[in-house]
């Protein structure tokens, strides 16, 4: 008997792996594998949050209006101009959907978000990988890689899952370089966690530029993972033709109360900053002091660091090692880094216990 069968590009998706919640024997213990804030989030959004629990029989303003302007005044940008999503994963979506399809090449550099592939291969686009540098994002082998095709070019700035950093020079570069035609996606989930003299002018480059497309999201530094906030920004016509497609009521009234009170929480974001700055040079120090066990990290911008494993310490021994003494991390096999565990910046007292567990596999390990 015959059934409906999906489009070969369908088939072609590896579905997205989120981090995981519990360990291979069902234990919730410390969870360092999401990127979550451990601080949680600020008292005025969890107040603004609650306070639309009376109305859960409303739909959410579809326009998101609040949202946009409180976005806007914050950014010194035109709300008319601001996209908003499901987290910043459904403008990524939103961005192949409207730009690529069949025929047409979607780029991003290896060690990529992996929801990149995902979103081009849904709408039939082909993937284009091209070589990392050290684990970074290589602009001389984006440039090198466009071709008549290519319509969308994915960056994660700070990268996930590497960390890894580009400069404003070298943003402004790779821009300068792409066709006119070709839509650059600035994926800034992690920007927050930046010093200020690290700004990639991402933002400035999406006031101008009619070809660059830059995605935020409150489910990092503000702590609303759970409510799926996201934004963007960019010209006119690409704010136009993402609309055309959007889910409608796509973002929950008290997600869009929550993030409006987020963004005027710049004392908990500045705490979040500092806390991650602190911990993540930490435990980059303690992976150090493992050199000579084969660990190290590679050099990270955001609140995780990707800790690699060349010695008899493998990493899908130091995962399954590290989630039985209760620490879940991210091991990354499926993106080509079966050598790796993504790891999270959590609280002082996470931190300090993931190391020794980390030290007492690398004796175990001899």
């Amino acid at each position: 008997m015959s059934s409906p069968s999906p489009k070969p590009w369908i088939d072609a998706i590896a579905p997205y792996v989120p981090g995981r919640s519990t360990t291979d024997d069902g234990r919730r213990v410390h969870k360092l594998s999401s990127n979550e804030n451990p601080l949680g989030t600020s008292p005025a959004a969890r107040t603004a949050y609650a306070a639309h629990a009376a109305s859960l029989e409303r739909y959410p303003d579809a326009s998101a209006h609040d949202l946009r302007a409180a976005i806007a005044a914050k950014f010194g940008l035109d709300a008319e101009r601001v996209i908003y999503g499901q987290g910043s994963d459904e403008l990524l979506h939103l961005a192949a959907g409207a730009f690529a399809g069949p025929g047409d090449e979607v780029m991003f550099v290896r060690y990529g978000f992996s929801v990149y592939p995902i979103a081009a291969r849904r709408v039939g686009a082909e993937l284009v990988e091209v070589d990392d540098r050290d684990y970074a994002t290589d602009v001389d082998a984006l440039l090198a890689g466009v071709t008549p095709r290519t319509r969308v070019v994915f960056v994660a700035n700070p990268n996930n899952p590497t960390g890894t950093y580009s400069s404003r020079e070298e943003i402004a570069r790779l821009h300068a370089g792409l066709p006119a035609d070709c839509l650059l996606v600035l994926d800034q989930a992690y920007t927050e966690y930046l010093d200020p003299e690290d700004d990639d002018g991402a933002l400035e480059l999406a006031k101008s530029a009619p070809n660059v497309l830059v995605t935020r999201t409150f489910s990092k530094i503000h702590g609303l993972a759970a409510e799926r906030v996201g934004w963007g920004y960019a010209a006119a016509p690409i704010v136009e033709a993402l609309h055309k497609i959007r889910a409608p009521f796509n973002i929950t009234t008290g997600g869009q109360a929550a993030a409006i009170a987020a963004l005027a929480s710049d004392d908990f974001v500045a705490a979040s900053h500092d806390h991650n700055l602190r911990w993540r040079t930490w435990l980059e120090a303690e992976v150090a002091s493992l050199g000579n066990a084969g660990l190290s990290s590679v050099p990270s911008k955001a609140n995780f660091i990707l800790v690699l494993f060349e010695g008899k310490l493998t990493g899908e021994a130091a995962y399954h090692g590290l989630m039985e003494r209760g620490y879940i991390t991210r091991w990354l096999p499926g993106q080509k880094l079966p050598h790796a565990l993504r790891i999270t910046i959590g609280t002082e007292e996470e931190m300090r216990g993931l190391a020794a567990a980390l030290r007492e596999l690398v004796g175990q390990a001899g």
